[in-house]
């Protein structure tokens, strides 16, 4: 991370704040216990609130907090990864206003005020993802709607206190389906929360298992309804673009402290046959370069893209290729990097409870968000060479 982006990312996360939640990360990660004291820690500062104060746009919102995001991950990976999926709606909602949308202007208020809010999107077996859904949206007396489905890597699990959940509504007398948006209050009758996060990696994010079954919705409650099927709403762009954005830098994070701990190992270990520090075998040095050359380059790329994206570029269909990217090149710098630094650290760096092996853990995470690199080569196929012909 340059020097400009750690001194902007300073001003939310102080030295001190950075060292206690690093300190803190091994014991969640252990426990499988969610980052408790982390979240009381990011709320008495602010942190949820960054992109309510300082928006996507000109103001160089989301340039901040994907910086942020970025050194926060440095220190503890799954306390920026559960982090993220609050600013990822906060983001979302920022680039919709830039763009001259004003529907979710009311996520931004809400933040302001403290509200929490996470995806309760990914259904397991969809690879459609935002396009279609496995959860049954159905019509109440009332003139509004009840959700029924499950919902995975609901990220956030203990705190949110607002739920955005999507689902399929079957068209009436010849109409088309129809996918429904809508945000879902904290105690919500149906919404039931399963205790069954027990991952590789990215422990501390508890992002549980979510039943609804009969959960009713106002017609107001719904803030978006688009048809089945990949189109051009401003709302599918603003969730693919925060969230890509958002979890590219979460992955450079790791790759950043990876690579700093395994020069530390290079410089503080020595060869008992050659004599020599480790720091100088040429084939070790070229490992180490290696991986930092594939970091810069992500790190380029998420720099261009926020950059844009607070630009207000406009929300055409050559951003998806860029952003699935984007997404593949910081994880793969992130599981290289959390590599590279197991293979010099020696068998000490080995013992399961290391840093450097929780950060290889948290590092392969990467590959199960959207996009998957087939998904995402798949985008970027369709870009250069239209839709398959069969």
């Amino acid at each position: 991370m340059t020097t400009t982006s750690a001194t902007t990312a300073g001003q939310l996360l102080t030295a001190e704040l950075l060292e206690r939640f690093r300190g803190r990360a091994s014991g969640y990660d252990a426990g499988n216990s969610f980052f408790t004291e982390d979240f009381d820690d990011l709320t008495a500062c602010g942190y949820l609130r960054m992109l309510a104060d300082v928006r996507p746009g000109a103001s160089g919102g989301l340039t901040r907090a994907a910086r942020a995001q970025r050194l926060l991950a440095s220190a503890a990976p799954a306390t920026a990864l559960g982090t993220n999926m609050h600013l990822v709606w906060t983001a979302v909602a920022g680039l919709l206003a830039d763009r001259g949308d004003a529907s979710l202007e009311f996520v931004l208020d809400d933040a302001a005020r403290g509200e929490v809010f996470a995806f309760g999107v990914s259904e397991p077996g969809n690879d459609a993802v935002l396009f279609d859904s496995l959860t049954r949206v159905e019509r109440t007396p009332d003139g509004g709607y009840s959700y029924t489905g499950t919902k995975v890597f609901t990220s956030l699990s203990p705190v949110w206190t607002r739920l955005g959940v999507f689902g399929k509504l079957e068209g009436r007398d010849g109409a088309e389906d129809s996918i429904l948006h809508a945000f879902v209050p904290r105690g919500t009758p149906g919404v039931e929360t399963l205790t069954d996060w027990n991952p590789l990696g990215m422990r501390a994010t508890q992002s549980n298992t979510t039943r609804l079954i009969d959960v009713r919705v106002p017609a107001a409650a719904v803030f978006r309804r688009l048809p089945v099927g990949p189109n051009a709403d401003l709302l599918v762009f603003g969730i693919f673009a925060a969230f890509e954005t958002l979890i590219a830098a979460v992955y450079l994070g790791i790759a950043d402290r990876a690579l700093e701990l395994a020069a530390q190992s290079l410089l503080r270990r020595r060869s008992h046959t050659a004599g020599r520090p480790l720091a100088d075998d040429p084939v070790l040095r070229n490992l180490l370069a290696g991986a930092a050359m594939r970091r810069t380059a992500a790190d380029a790329e998420l720099e261009n893209v926020v950059r844009d994206l607070d630009a207000g570029d406009e929300a055409g269909p050559a951003w998806f290729p860029r952003l699935v990217t984007l997404k593949t090149h910081a994880v793969d710098a992130a599981v290289e990097a959390t590599g590279v630094a197991l293979h010099v650290g020696g068998g000490s760096g080995f013992s399961a409870d290391s840093e450097v092996v929780r950060l290889h853990r948290d590092a392969l995470a990467g590959q199960f968000h959207p996009s998957t690199l087939e998904s995402a080569r798949s985008t970027v196929a369709t870009s250069l060479l239209g839709p398959p012909s069969s």
